[in-house]
């Protein structure tokens, strides 16, 4: 069972971090984005420097055959720079927004990453022989006096150390006013969708200079405009079928068949609000940060400053799951306003059969919860608790009252180190979570 830890399942237990220890850390190693690839052998990470780092799981080896494989640094190369549009007076941050993998077709791998503005399909490819006995060069590059060339040689392949290149084989640009805040690849692999705060293109990867737009919500007038697109994911089967969601706490599903452009929702999830517990902050709290389809396609899950749902897709009028993330924190929104994190943007994700979901909190902690059993757990990603293969201790926070010993008051927790960012392997239960310029991985215990 997939479970999410404590009881008679399994229990999650501490492989890997990634990072360095620093107290201070630059602002350009900050982790923005993480993405295991289909298989789950590799593992991107953006951060704010513009540089994505790959990690390959190593073979298990025959000595040690409890040991799963490690997963070390494959790959690191600079994917975008700082940019300054002049007519706009305004700077591009280098900063990667998103990583999305393309399925694997050939030897090498496929990737898209993305600024605020310009996505680049990137092709990581390994190179282990090099040509050597050319006719016009020597082994040092120099060019040969032709005059001098008395036989014909063949070229020959010699072994070389393994070189991982990195090269930009599409730059997909100009196609976004606002910021881009979500890409998704179609599950026709020909096409994927970016989505800014505004509008939703489509794409084809062969096709650079022109995309479709299949969402506009922008008003003919600015003050007009109530709500946002905070994030569009591609449904995992039917290429025809994508889904949006809104700063107001809403979610629209498209049929790309029924028009060119979707403006027309088929379907529209909301939740009706209880009026009991409206407050300033209501809408604030309500935006969708994150939204993400099941493995199956019958699901999907939203995740709101203090909650994650899950929606049947066939059902609109309500979630048919609800969980808490940090209800605690509701008698503090006050002074999260005031420094900001209620703006923070959440991410969420599933476990490779949709069993469980996992999404982060504050003070380095996540949240895990099992959809069977509706079980939940707290857990921190934290170095103290780093040794190889250490069991990770649930947390509790205490909301009032007499704090019991291992538990930690809302007061005391730290608001500047949050969990944003998370994944889930697509098979196994080996989880990534970036604590800022941390990237930690952790494992079922097997006994």
């Amino acid at each position: 069972m997939a479970g999410v830890g404590g009881g008679n399942d399994f229990q999650w237990c501490f492989s890997q971090v990634k990072g360095a220890i620093d107290e201070d850390v630059a602002e350009a190693d900050i982790i923005s984005t993480v993405e295991f690839n289909y298989t789950g052998d590799l593992l991107a990470t953006g951060d704010k420097g513009g540089r994505v780092v790959i990690f390959q799981r190593e073979q298990e080896s025959k000595n040690r055959p409890l040991s799963r494989g490690e997963y070390n640094v494959y790959s690191t190369f600079q994917s975008h720079e700082p940019e300054f549009d002049y007519l706009k007076s305004l700077e591009i941050e280098e900063k990667i927004n998103k990583i999305r993998w393309l399925p694997q077709q050939n030897a090498a791998h496929f990737l898209l990453s993305t600024n605020d503005k310009t996505i680049k399909l990137w092709k990581i490819s390994e190179r282990d022989k090099r040509a050597e006995g050319y006719n016009l060069k020597d082994e040092d590059g120099r060019l040969r006096d032709p005059f001098r060339i008395t036989s014909l040689r063949v070229p020959v392949l010699m072994p070389m150390d393994l070189m991982v290149e990195a090269s930009p084989r599409r730059i997909f640009a100009n196609a976004h006013t606002y910021h881009i805040n979500s890409i998704s690849v179609n599950s026709d692999h020909e096409t994927y969708l970016s989505a800014d705060d505004l509008r939703i293109n489509l794409w084809h990867l062969e096709i650079t200079d022109r995309s479709f737009n299949i969402v506009d919500i922008k008003p003919a007038n600015m003050e007009e405009l109530t709500e946002v697109i905070t994030a569009a994911e591609c449904h995992p089967h039917q290429c025809n079928v994508f889904v949006y969601s809104s700063s107001k706490g809403t979610i629209r599903l498209c049929d790309m068949r029924a028009g060119a452009l979707c403006d027309r929702h088929s379907k529209f999830f909301e939740e009706p609000e209880d009026p009991s517990s409206r407050s300033f902050f209501s809408e604030i709290i309500s935006s969708i940060s994150d939204v993400k389809f099941s493995h199956s396609g019958r699901y999907m899950m939203t995740r709101d400053y203090l909650s994650v749902k899950v929606w049947d897709l066939n059902m609109e009028n309500r979630p048919v799951e609800t969980y808490q993330v940090h209800e605690y924190l509701r008698s503090k929104l006050c002074s999260l306003y005031e420094n900001d994190c209620i703006f923070d943007k959440f991410e969420c994700c599933w476990n490779g059969s949709d069993s469980a979901i996992m999404t982060g909190s504050y003070n380095n902690f996540f949240r895990m919860f099992d959809r069977n059993t509706r079980r939940d757990i707290t857990l921190e990603a934290s170095r103290e608790n780093s040794k190889p293969r250490a069991i990770l201790k649930p947390r509790k926070v205490c909301t009032g009252g007499k704090r019991k010993k291992d538990e930690i008051s809302v007061d005391s927790l730290d608001f500047n180190k949050k969990i944003l960012h998370t994944a889930w392997h697509p098979k196994e239960n080996v989880i990534a979570v970036a604590a800022t310029n941390n990237l930690y991985i952790f494992q079922d215990k097997i006994n």
